[in-house]
C-alpha cells in the first residue's frame, strides 16, 4: 500500500509561500528550487509547494480549493495562534469560532488556501 508522505499544493510562488508557512508554522524550508519549495510538517510528511505553471501534468482544479488543519491543544491555543496570525498581517477568513468539532478559525494562505487550526472538543 503507498505510503502518504506529501502534501502539495499548486501556487503562484513557491519562494513566497515558503516564507509564509516558514514563518506562521516555525518550520525550516529545507528545500528550494525556482519551481517548487519543500518544508517538513513532521517526521515522514513533507508540504510541496509547487509552482503553477510548472505543474504536470496541468492542474484542471481551481486554485487554492484546498485546506490543511492544524490541531492544537486548546481553545487558548486557537484564541493565541488567531492573535499571532493576525497581528501578521494574514488574512483571516473566520474568526475563532465554536463549532461542533471544536474551536476553530480559518486563515487563507495568498493562492486561497485554507489553513485551519482548532482544537477539538474533548468529550
Amino acid at each position: 500500500m503507498p505510503e502518504f508522505n506529501f502534501i502539495l499544493l499548486h501556487v503562484k510562488d513557491p519562494a513566497a509561500s515558503a516564507q509564509l508557512y516558514h514563518e506562521l508554522l516555525g518550520i525550516p524550508i529545507v528545500d528550494q528550487k525556482p519551481y517548487i519549495s519543500l518544508l517538513p510538517l513532521r517526521e515522514g510528511v513533507m508540504l510541496g509547494l509547487w509552482a503553477t505553471a510548472d505543474v504536470e501534468p496541468q492542474s484542471t482544479g481551481q486554485s487554492g480549493a484546498s485546506e490543511i488543519a492544524f490541531a492544537v491543544a486548546d481553545a487558548a491555543t486557537v484564541e493565541a495562534t488567531y492573535a499571532d496570525w493576525q497581528a501578521r498581517g494574514v488574512t483571516i477568513a473566520q474568526v475563532p469560532t465554536s463549532m461542533s468539532f471544536g474551536t476553530t478559525f480559518v486563515a487563507v494562505d495568498p493562492d486561497g488556501h485554507r489553513l485551519r487550526v482548532f482544537a477539538p472538543h474533548v468529550s
